[in-house]
């Protein structure tokens, strides 16, 4: 019987250096309307190499639980970063958005600058709404109260692709079908109530300080790429990259060219992160 409290044969406790392959670098992606975080797998695996991917679904999206009520942007970004925070996530992080994700990370850069590493904005823009979208936004929300879901699939499925997407690849145009009717009703009706009411960002682009991954298909029948142009302008350093013949969204049209420009942004940002 030993006397010193260690069993014999047991191996003397050393303290060992190793390499993760995960990443340091975050990145927070932030799907569009009225979508979920299906539309960023074909960037899950490809853009793991360079980052830690984290694409949730909103509130009310995909498998996420819907909330009753009108809901406000700022409260779609404390959400995502209630998760970054709750998977002990404090950064480097960069974080992108699509159409009303790109609001939502505009959102999340206005409220905390000093938490982010980068911004990718894709098929977005940064004015608010006009009395007419306005106007628009609540007669959908009382059509998807009267009707459900189906006014908006039947509204946004047509524009969403570039119109040679929809002859040349319908698997994608079911696919995106797909994913837009698996949206709840209250999400649905909450999202553009954001939408409706969210700040105009155009002022707040000039402040922004991080590297920044301006994304637009040229194509987009939803956002014209001249709102990405001047976005681009106005943001001191900004990158702006336009993928030929992408729609509104290029994550499922032109994953390839997509990646290729995410990838070499976040390999810039890791080397300036590994100067530092």
């Amino acid at each position: 019987m030993t006397q010193n409290g260690a069993d014999e044969g047991m191996p003397e406790m050393i303290t060992l250096a190793y390499a993760d392959s995960t990443p340091d670098l975050v990145l927070l992606l932030i799907h569009g309307f009225p979508l979920s975080s299906r539309m960023w797998e074909p960037q899950l695996a490809e853009l793991g190499y360079h980052a830690r991917v984290i694409a949730p679904d909103l509130r009310g999206f995909g498998d996420s639980e819907p909330v009753d009520g009108e809901y406000m942007m700022a409260e779609l970004a404390d959400d995502c970063m209630a998760l970054l925070d709750a998977l002990g996530l404090d950064g480097p992080i960069v974080v992108g958005g699509l159409s009303m994700g790109g609001y939502i990370a505009l959102e999340l850069v206005r409220q905390q600058p000093d938490r982010f590493a980068g911004l990718i904005l894709s098929s977005t823009k940064a004015g608010a709404d006009n009395d007419d979208a306005k106007s628009g936004r609540d007669a959908t929300i009382a059509k998807v109260a009267a009707d459900g879901i189906d006014p908006v699939v039947a509204g946004m499925l047509p524009k969403l692709l570039a119109e040679a997407t929809y002859e040349s690849d319908p698997d994608l145009v079911d696919e995106v079908e797909d994913i837009l009717r698996a949206s709840s009703v209250e999400g649905t009706m909450g999202a553009l109530a954001a939408m409706r009411d969210r700040a105009d960002s155009t002022a707040m682009l000039p402040t922004i300080q991080i590297p920044t991954l301006v994304l637009h298909g040229t194509a987009d029948r939803v956002i014209p790429h001249a709102e990405a142009e001047a976005m681009a302008a106005a943001i001191p350093g900004a990158r702006l990259v336009l993928i030929d013949g992408a729609g509104h969204l290029p994550t499922l049209e032109r994953p390839e060219a997509f990646n290729a420009a995410v990838s070499a942004f976040l390999g810039e940002i890791a080397a300036t992160l590994d100067e530092a």
